[in-house]
């Protein structure tokens, strides 16, 4: 059973989802927040793929933040992400922050995404 808290966000995430949809062009930056770690997603929607995955579990990110969940580790995560993007050719994607505020680690990670060279 979900906690108040949990459903609301899933609520939140359901009402942003309805009209946003990653297309081949353009695709959906999708990213979940735990209370230890971050996961991101870059995912086509059209097609039902999963272009590109990474979170702060990652061996070589788990080098450069020491716990991963904290602002820093996300700042680590938008970074490498957008990297392994743009060498894929991705630059623009439409951002989902998963009925998150936009805030804390959730605000961190897109803005280090926009600074390595994401559109969005």
């Amino acid at each position: 059973m979900l906690s108040v808290k949990e459903h609301k966000r899933t609520a939140r995430h359901q009402r942003i989802r309805k009209d946003m949809a990653g297309t081949s062009k353009r695709p959906r930056l999708c990213v979940h927040r735990s209370l230890n770690n971050l996961q991101a997603q870059i995912i086509d929607d059209s097609a039902g793929k999963i272009i590109l995955g990474k979170s702060t579990l990652a061996k070589d990110l788990r080098t450069k933040a020491k716990t991963g969940g904290n602002i820093n580790a996300a700042a680590v995560l938008g970074k490498a992400l957008a990297a392994e993007a743009l060498k894929k050719g991705i630059i623009q994607v439409c951002f989902d922050r998963g009925g998150y505020l936009y805030h804390g680690r959730i605000k961190a990670f897109a803005e280090a995404a926009r600074k390595a060279g994401l559109q969005f």
